[in-house]
């Protein structure tokens, strides 16, 4: 492990390169910075500089190479490497309020965008026209979305909330795929299909994610606790509580353990029995 002070300012969002030798950082405000390691040294190589409001969130494709990001500005820009240039494309994402989250599809045909605006944007590029369009997803949503994981299968999503629950949502877009198997999560996926719904937290979630399988979700919360739902034990759902600071992000390692990062600079090992 390195440790590398990239800014003076706070790094409000980031995302990595497939091989981890770039890395894209926004520091605090409307530009996206672009690192390249070089030795033990990281070199700033680009700046994007496209959004008129702070930068909220970053997503890099790792087979596609493609960036996209989101912002307080209510816009979303795909962005593409043309020799040694990043050349941005608008998204319009149809929204009222400030985007807060956005994350690439596994397979990097569609994004989905999370706002303030109490709806998913699911985002993805239209042949015809030669630009990106947006689908919503709307209800139950009753807050601002502020987390959000794709499940492997490229359809399902996961969406965290500041109404205290965590919602999984068919994001299914007949335009660029193809009628999905059934899941443990349910078999019949129109675009919109509430699949999951858990209000067994009791604050803003910060973090989702699903397992490597796609049978179980997890997702941490404001007041310091850790859900999973297991779709293969009929959606039960486990609650553990820690007495930390905020949890804000988690991730599974394995099909039985999880890491949580909370406020307090730590990161929490977590198994699953």
């Amino acid at each position: 492990m390195a440790y590398h002070s990239f800014l003076v300012e706070p790094i409000s969002c980031h995302a990595w390169n497939k091989d981890r030798t770039q890395i894209a950082i926004c520091p605090n405000n409307h530009e996206v910075h672009v690192y390249e390691k070089s030795g033990a040294k990281w070199t700033k190589v680009h700046e994007l500089k496209e959004h008129n409001g702070q930068v909220t969130g970053i997503d890099w494709a790792p087979e596609s190479n493609r960036i996209v990001t989101c912002g307080t500005d209510r816009n979303a820009y795909v962005w593409t490497l043309k020799g040694r240039t990043w050349k941005p494309t608008l998204v319009i994402l149809r929204i009222n309020r400030a985007a807060r989250c956005v994350r690439w599809a596994p397979n990097e045909n569609k994004f989905a965008v999370g706002s303030g605006s109490r709806v998913i944007s699911i985002c993805y590029f239209e042949q015809e026209n030669d630009w990106w369009v947006c689908k919503h997803i709307k209800k139950p949503i009753r807050s601002t979305v502020l987390s959000l994981d794709w499940h492997p299968n490229n359809v399902l999503l996961a969406a965290g909330s500041c109404d205290f629950k965590c919602r999984i949502f068919s994001a299914y877009i007949k335009e660029v795929e193809e009628r999905p198997a059934p899941t443990p999560w349910g078999s019949k996926m129109p675009f919109g299909e509430l699949m999951f719904e858990s209000s067994s937290s009791c604050g803003w979630v910060h973090g989702v994610c699903f397992s490597a399988s796609g049978s179980r979700a997890a997702w941490v919360s404001h007041d310091s606790t850790v859900c999973l739902a297991d779709a293969d034990k009929k959606m039960a759902v486990a609650t553990l509580a820690s007495e930390t600071l905020p949890l804000l992000a988690l991730t599974f390692i394995t099909e039985n353990s999880l890491v949580a990062a909370s406020l307090e600079s730590a990161l929490k090992d977590l198994k699953i029995k």
